[in-house]
């Protein structure tokens, strides 16, 4: 059974052992605990509202991290090495990145594998600090850069392609050529850099992929598995679901095929087999409790479906056999 962190037990690890090297004045460094594995996270200061961190680790065990619901930032993260999996989003990698706006983050869990290295820039912007000293007001009534900023609402996921320019970019962020003051400022210059690349995204004029899928499309697809993420016990029909994002149903059929590489049906079914494998792994509840909060009144289908899944039953996977 993997290792379980919460998300304060995730922050503490990162903070009990100090790395010693000598460092500038607006950067702080701390290793990974031992006993997870070996790494460590930078810390940058930035101009106010804008904090920027690089992580690189390599972990001894598996492990998940529960994170519960929270007050999300305007994100920008790029992974250079590894893959990031969680349960709400597509894992991403060295070729898709994740921007995110800024508004109430849904809780999730992340995986880690042992043995994986991970590498990862993380840029944090305070949608205040954005609207305020970055937009002009004509960016400001773009409906597209609308999206990024949400208050009391479930904020908007991208998950845009790495292109070279933003591997470049990146490359240059991770071996600075200056030190002192001139490094701070270098590095600011990039994080701008990169917000700007990230906004055109979202404004760039329509355009089709190969499929015939808008860039609209694409977000509102996304958008149809957050929503299914959030309510696997109730989830909408496919016809509600569509209704919901303002595309067909047919249109929606054949998206999240292309995004997700499933049927709608087929994604909802993993997401309750995933999570009804973190349940019992953690022992809260019994195989008919798990079945019902994943959304199953018939044992029978759950248990079917499970087994499916992970070849084993859910009731060995209580009784702590190891899913394949």
């Amino acid at each position: 059974m993997p290792l379980t962190l919460n998300d304060s037990d995730w922050q503490d690890m990162y903070n009990q052992k100090a790395v010693p090297m000598v460092i500038d004045e607006f950067e702080t460094l701390n290793g990974i605990s031992t006993s997870l594995g070996q790494g460590y996270i930078r810390r940058i200061t930035m101009v106010a509202g804008i904090e920027l961190s690089f992580l690189d680790c390599q972990y001894h065990q598996d492990f998940q991290v529960n994170v519960s619901a929270h007050d999300h930032p305007i994100q920008i993260c790029i992974l250079p090495s590894g893959t990031l999996s969680c349960n709400i989003h597509p894992a991403f990698g060295n070729t898709l990145g994740y921007f995110s706006g800024s508004g109430i983050s849904p809780g999730y869990v992340e995986t880690y594998r042992a043995g994986q290295r991970v590498s990862c820039v993380d840029i944090a912007i305070q949608p205040e600090m954005l609207n305020s000293l970055v937009l002009n007001d004509q960016q400001r009534q773009c409906r597209q850069i609308q999206q990024l900023f949400k208050t009391d609402e479930w904020k908007m996921s991208f998950y845009p392609r790495v292109t070279a320019q933003v591997r470049s970019l990146i490359h240059q962020m991770l071996h600075v050529p200056y030190r002192g003051a001139a490094k701070q400022l270098y590095l600011q210059a990039k994080v701008f850099e990169l917000l700007a690349l990230h906004l055109d995204l979202l404004t760039e004029q329509p355009k089709t992929s190969a499929s015939g899928l808008k860039p609209d499309t694409i977000d509102r697809i996304h958008y149809a598995q957050e929503i299914l993420t959030q309510q696997l016990e109730n989830p909408p029909s496919l016809l509600e679901l569509a209704q919901q994002i303002g595309i067909s149903d047919r249109t929606l059929r054949r998206g999240f095929k292309e995004l997700y590489g499933t049927t709608v049906i087929g994604y909802l079914t993993q997401q309750r087999m995933q999570r009804a494998k973190r349940l019992l792994q953690e022992g809260q509840g019994t195989v008919t409790e798990v079945a019902r909060i994943v959304g199953y009144g018939h044992l029978g289908h759950f248990a079917a479906a499970f087994k499916r899944q992970f070849g084993i039953t859910p009731k060995q996977c209580l009784a702590g056999k190891h899913t394949s």
